[in-house]
């Protein structure tokens, strides 16, 4: 009953914002403004889609090495199983089914194969925050002082920023000696149930393992510095669809928009539905004077060429693996019940 509500609200919520980002567009001229783009831009965009997957599952290994060896066939494959459940599936379910999947394959730790996924999602909020700091101090001459949404995201990238550093230093703290952690879970045992107890602290433990990266600043840096290459390649398809429109907006505008999308696509919504849409028109209107119809033509066509290629691989996987939809939402609750170790 539970589940069924929550989904209830996930579509009300997906439904409402969808209404919201077609409100007082005219369908017709949107529909004459996609038809109007460039193939070759888009196609372009769909490639830099299979592009980041191939550095996200290079810097996956690259984050794993600590705790142990994963080949980069099952690391894309998994990322891309991952990245196709989250669009199809409530409350980023991928991001529980990835690591699961991978942990299985290869003979890793599930709750310390999780770890590393946390730390991916620290990394790129790091990432995306410098590139829109490049942005604001270089290139943001043409947006107006007076513009609030422009303000705003300037405040939330600096609370972002700070947010990452603190979270990136408990972890820091916690690498250090996972046993330690474990050791202090167990003093809980006088307020909890002894075997709740033992569990917390095992799955504790393992997870600061997952964090062995952290432990070391140069490597840390260097999974840092394997992020840019990945949010450039996302920020190329970002200005290859805006060409693709004819919309007059530089590279590094990119930058701007891809933080609005970021927050889009944070909305809970499978595959960010609705909120990422919304997300893309109003960047696209408020910061580059886009005329309402194209920009809505634009975001249907971003969001297309940032999911299909994703679900059609993704979904090709896990036809090759003998795994169905059924299999993905199974995999997501045994995962977040704790039974990959």
């Amino acid at each position: 009953m539970k589940n069924s509500a929550r989904t209830l609200l996930i579509v009300i919520l997906s439904l409402g914002l969808l209404w919201l980002f077609l409100r007082g567009a005219h369908l017709d001229q949107v529909w004459g403004e996609i038809k109007r783009a460039d193939g070759w831009w888009i196609a372009l965009s769909l490639a830099t889609t299979v592009g980041n997957m191939v550095i996200r599952a290079v810097r996956w290994q690259y984050l794993l090495a600590p705790i142990g060896h994963a080949r980069f066939r099952p690391a894309f494959r998994t990322t891309m199983i991952g990245f196709a459940a989250s669009t199809v599936l409530p409350a980023r379910a991928g991001e529980i089914i990835r690591p699961y999947l991978l942990a299985r394959q290869e003979g890793l730790s599930g709750t310390a194969t999780f770890a590393t996924v946390v730390v991916e999602r620290l990394l790129d909020g790091a990432t995306v925050v410098l590139l829109l700091a490049v942005y604001v101090l270089f290139f943001a001459q043409n947006i107006s002082a007076g513009n609030a949404l422009y303000h705003a995201v300037r405040v939330g990238g600096l609370a972002v920023g700070a947010g990452t550093v603190v979270i990136l230093g408990l972890m820091f703290f916690a690498a250090k000696d996972p046993e330690a952690i474990g050791r202090w879970a167990y003093k809980l045992e006088h307020l909890l149930p002894g075997r709740f107890t033992h569990m917390l602290a095992e799955g504790l433990q393992r997870f600061a393992e997952g964090l062995a990266v952290v432990r070391a600043p140069g490597r840390l840096l260097t999974a840092l510095a394997l992020s840019l290459p990945l949010w450039l390649c996302i920020a190329v398809g970002i200005w290859a669809t805006t060409m693709a429109f004819h919309i007059e907006m530089s590279f590094t505008g990119s930058f701007l928009l891809l933080s609005m999308l970021v927050v889009g696509v944070a909305v809970p919504t499978p595959g960010g539905i609705g909120a990422f849409e919304a997300a893309a028109r109003v960047g696209l209107t408020s910061f580059f004077a886009v005329d309402n119809d194209r920009a809505v033509g634009a975001a249907l066509i971003l969001h297309a060429t940032s999911v299909l290629p994703t679900l059609a691989l993704g979904f090709l996987f896990l036809i090759q693996d003998g795994l169905d939809f059924g299999s993905m939402r199974k995999m997501a609750t045994a995962a977040a019940e704790g039974d990959a170790r």
